[in-house]
């Protein structure tokens, strides 16, 4: 289930893995829930920044969540299809997708530090890039996350379009795998600029990346359950998420290790949120357009 990227060895992960901690014995006595992750970074940012959140889950809940990662946005959103997982954190593209191939529904989603259900992508390139405005682009090569990615493809095709920038104009483009993909890319001069989502822009900053152009608001990445999902289940995932208070020091220290994403609580979310996505998805040619996706 593990899509390892070239700079995580396999030995490096499974030593991290060995090192989670044993479920007690209350906990290995309660239903399993599986919990899917679209592949945002490579696989050990992924369990570092996840698992906590299973724990507390499972800490908070009358059910024991595991993570179940994915090689690529297409399976998370099939093993959430096939009931593999029970529960999924997609992207607002890829919930779209679910939606729409078996009424997947979101539940909730998170707020920023800023108590608001957003986040941004961010255009990227280096400190020491010429690049200085959007138009500078025409001709340079740049990277975009998966096709499935909202603010690492939808959004930045749809931004660089309303600036007058379409594919054609570069000098190439690629997409790869994950947002930490296409910021090592930009780092190690592969490309000369790239689009990511805003924690993964932050997060790299200080290695030498400089903030091109910053989209508007998108809605928060939700957490998205089959139609037919148990009840009591979506009530206790519910429960313990809405239960967190980011402005209490006591939850926010035990919060540092989670995503970024994560920290700063959870609202509830509806199908409704995410129309504008899905308006955006059909624009042709003024988005990415379906097709891309």
């Amino acid at each position: 289930m593990i899509k390892l990227c070239k700079e995580v060895p396999l030995l490096l992960l499974a030593v991290f893995l060995l090192a989670l901690p044993a479920a007690t014995a209350a906990e290995a006595e309660k239903p399993t829930i599986y919990f899917g992750v679209i592949p945002r970074y490579n696989p050990m940012i992924m369990y570092q920044s996840y698992q906590p959140l299973m724990d507390f889950l499972t800490a908070n809940s009358p059910y024991r969540f595991e993570l179940k990662l994915s090689r690529d946005y297409t399976e998370a959103v099939r093993l959430l299809k096939s009931g593999q997982t029970q529960v999924t954190s997609l992207g607002d593209v890829t919930y779209i997708e679910a939606n729409q191939g078996f009424g997947a529904i979101p539940i909730l989603k998170p707020l920023n530090e800023n108590g608001e259900p957003f986040y941004t992508s961010i255009i990227i390139v280096r400190e020491d890039s010429p690049i200085r405005k959007i138009a500078d682009l025409r001709g340079k090569s740049f990277a975009f996350s998966s096709y499935h990615s909202t603010s690492g493809n939808l959004i930045p095709r749809y931004l660089l379009f309303r600036q007058g920038i379409s594919l054609f104009d570069f000098g190439s483009y690629t997409n790869l795998d994950s947002h930490d993909a296409v910021a090592k890319a930009v780092l190690k001069g592969r490309v000369d600029a790239g689009a990511v989502k805003d924690v993964v822009a932050y997060r790299h900053k200080e290695q030498g990346l400089r903030y091109l152009a910053v989209s508007a608001p998108i809605p928060s990445v939700p957490i998205v359950v089959r139609r037919d999902a148990p009840p009591e289940l979506i009530s206790a995932i519910k429960q313990a998420l809405l239960s967190i208070d980011p402005k209490d020091p006591v939850q926010r220290q035990r919060m540092k290790s989670w995503d970024p994403e994560f920290r700063n609580g959870f609202v509830t979310a509806t199908e409704e949120d995410y129309a504008p996505i899905l308006r955006m998805m059909n624009a042709i040619p003024e988005g990415c357009g379906i097709k891309c996706h």
